[in-house]
């Protein structure tokens, strides 16, 4: 292991190997990425793998359109010798009550005005993009075709051999016990196989992130649920778009292999960092999915598995510094959509880090807006 380096950054995931990669390839020398598994183990390798922009606030819509840009051209950007599996078969937005239906019509009315395509369908009309819905619990849908699924073990990989092909550093199954810090500065990362001095870490542990933070006394206002997802086996293809509902809770995409993979959250989970898998989700996702697309309920179960969404209060990341610690910067938060905004992402802090001006205006995604009162509250959210 090297003793000194210009970034370390803890987390092996999309956004760690994003931001490592988009740091080398602004010129920054002597970066280490810290993982205590292997690259993707944690949130990334268990996301449903969805990437969207139609959300209902300003701030993640553009982050969103960001990162769709740069996974539409990523196998060459990268210089990747396989493939990302980006598929652009869309998202369709169920609405089941008359308030879902009206914020839909409020996420139709900004989403345009960025730029997204996306219509408004009745159910009839959401039959003719999947014809197996139930329409008898709908109200309304949305349709956006440049949404998509991609699969995030090849993304990472391809991030990760990018990174090291300019020079990056990356420690697998290395575990960091503690980072110490001098007058209110970064010294070192002290790591299970030895310490690194450096004056900048970066946060981007996903869903351990808070502890990360305990060790240099930081307050980070998140905390860690478990999400469940269980997959198919793999049938012809028969579904195109990602089908989500909110009052529903639930999302269900078929994938490039055939298998169908959905998930659900669950406000009742304990806060903590377990991953274990639990029958009550399997039994309330298979009660959803017959509901509203009866004939998936017919397919058989291959596995189910879990993850951790790391929470904000406001469903937004934080993204940046923090005043009390220098050269100490988070990248964490994502409240399930860390994968889908890993490019931007790894963009942004890049440009912090050089000193660079940020090509989307984060300010506000500051750990200190909870402080300030100042959230920006995301309502499409599963």
């Amino acid at each position: 292991m090297i003793k000194t380096a210009e970034v370390v950054i803890i987390g092996g995931g999309i956004s760690g190997c994003s931001i490592a990669y988009n740091l080398a390839k602004k010129g920054v020398k002597n970066i280490v990425v810290i993982e205590k598994s292997y690259l993707a183990s944690g949130s990334t390798g268990r996301c449903g793998a969805g990437i969207r922009q139609q959300f209902g606030m300003e701030m993640n819509c553009k982050l969103a359109m960001e990162s769709i840009k740069f996974f539409q051209t990523a196998n060459e950007e990268l210089e990747y010798d396989g493939d990302i599996e980006f598929k652009q078969g869309g998202y369709l937005m169920v609405a089941t009550t008359e308030k879902e239906d009206e914020q839909f019509k409020k996420n139709i009315e900004l989403q345009r005005s960025l730029g997204i395509k996306v219509d408004r369908l009745t159910p009839k009309e959401a039959t003719k993009i999947v014809p197996y819905l139930n329409t008898d619990i709908m109200t309304s849908a949305t349709f956006c075709q440049s949404d998509g699924h991609l699969n995030p073990f090849l993304t990472t990989d391809a991030y990760a051999k990018a990174a090291k092909r300019l020079g990056v550093k990356f420690y697998l199954y290395t575990e960091v016990i503690g980072i110490k810090k001098e007058n209110g500065k970064i010294k070192s990362v002290i790591t299970n196989k030895g310490e690194i001095a450096t004056n900048i870490v970066v946060n981007a542990a996903g869903g351990y992130s808070k502890h990360i933070g305990d060790m240099v006394s930081v307050d980070i206002p998140v905390f860690s649920e478990r999400h469940q997802i269980l997959v198919t086996e793999p049938v012809e293809a028969t579904q195109g778009p990602m089908v989500m509902s909110f009052s529903l809770n639930i999302y269900c995409q078929q994938t490039p292999h055939g298998s169908f993979i959905m998930g659900r959250g669950d406000n009742t989970e304990p806060r903590d960092l377990r991953i274990t898998s639990s029958w009550k989700f399997m039994e309330e996702m298979a009660k959803t999915v017959t509901n509203l697309l009866p004939p998936i309920g017919k397919l058989r179960v291959v596995r189910q598995w879990a993850g951790l969404y790391n929470i904000t209060p406001d469903h937004h990341p934080i993204l940046g510094t923090v005043d009390e610690l220098e050269g100490f910067y988070l990248a964490i938060g994502f409240s399930g959509h860390g994968f889908m905004l890993a490019p931007v992402t790894g963009l942004l802090i890049a440009q912090q880090i050089i000193g660079e001006e940020n090509t989307i205006d984060v300010s506000s995604l500051d750990r200190d807006r909870f402080k300030r009162g100042e959230l920006i509250f995301e309502p499409s959210v599963v």
